[in-house]
């Protein structure tokens, strides 16, 4: 999945420094004023993936997670939609197979008619496979990913009810990238993304921001290094605007550059920032459960997530 590599892929990401697209919005309206996170909720949506089990392209538990996913963004977006893809990549078996996968971003709206468009981004897929377990015989098990995939996917789902009640002053896509964990290599992961920054069409956002691994107990949110490169304006203002709201996680300090769906938009000319916790030991384990996740980690997410929403940077 997110492979740390830093100078050689730091210089071909040289996309423009964010600049005016988070102003904030004028003379906000009362009723903007957004109706609490609820952090037990996004931890109920959490397990609720988790209990499928694995996720991976491919499996019936993938296909009943995309269907649960997409009735429950129906309840609360303008309008939701799969954006099919095939990809044929190579298998995580030994020797690898050629396959052809069948698979599907899920894209909802909210706030249409607004000229200003805000994208939020998670994955829904998971590992095939648990290459850094320690057991040499757990290796090729499939992972639960509570924390690497669910718990993005549950700060979102959480942040799409309130969408509901309370309308966003932005045009909001909260956007669900399959087939980010596939491959053995990065050049067959983030799979979703690398079509959906070819394929964006009406869904163009000004800019974006990318939730992934924001589950962990003990929570740290260094500044991820593609994203600071090529758009630091934007993550500081997002760091300062944790730091305003007391959010503790987010440390004012370099992290590592991270490999993830983030990338293929900012190199499509997106001002994309990740939040990541990639210091997280179970990282393509089979010990990345649920019981390794807290709603306390998920709700400072949200926290942060919705006062941009309603407030601006």
């Amino acid at each position: 999945m997110k492979i740390i590599q830093f100078s050689a892929l730091i210089i071909i990401l040289y996309c423009g420094i964010f600049t005016g697209a988070c102003a904030e919005p004028a003379n906000q309206p009362d009723q903007n004023v957004p109706v609490a996170f609820d952090s037990k909720r996004a931890f109920d949506i959490l397990k609720k993936q988790c209990e499928f089990g694995p996720r991976p392209p491919g499996s019936e538990a993938h296909r009943k997670t995309r269907d649960y996913l997409f009735t429950e963004l129906k309840k609360y977006a303008d309008s939701v939609t799969l954006q099919p893809y095939t990809s044929v990549v190579d298998t995580v078996d030994d020797p690898p197979q050629r396959k052809k996968l069948h698979m599907n971003n899920i894209i909802a709206e909210f706030g249409v008619g607004h000229d200003e468009t805000l994208l939020l981004a998670a994955h829904w897929d998971t590992r095939p496979c648990a290459d850094q377990d320690p057991k040499l015989e757990n290796q090729r098990e499939p992972i639960i990913g509570a924390n690497d995939g669910a718990s993005g996917v549950a700060v979102l789902l959480e942040i799409a009810r309130i969408l509901k009640q309370t309308l966003p002053p932005k045009r909001i896509i909260i956007i669900l990238f399959d087939g980010e964990d596939y491959g053995k290599t990065t050049d067959q992961m983030f799979l979703g993304s690398r079509y959906f920054a070819k394929n964006m069409g009406k869904w163009r956002p000004d800019y974006g921001i990318l939730l992934d691994m924001i589950g962990d107990k003990d929570l740290e949110i260094p500044k991820e290094q593609f994203s600071w490169t090529a758009n630091p304006e934007f993550m500081e203002r997002i760091w300062k605007r944790a730091n305003k709201l007391g959010l503790a996680p987010f440390k004012d300090r370099a992290g590592p550059a991270v490999m993830d769906d983030h990338v293929p938009l900012i190199r499509a000319g997106i001002p994309m920032v990740n939040i990541i916790d990639f210091d997280y030991p179970h990282w393509h384990t089979l010990e990345d459960t649920v019981d390794k996740c807290s709603p306390k980690s998920l709700e400072i997410v949200g926290r942060l997530v919705v006062s941009i929403i309603y407030e601006g940077l």
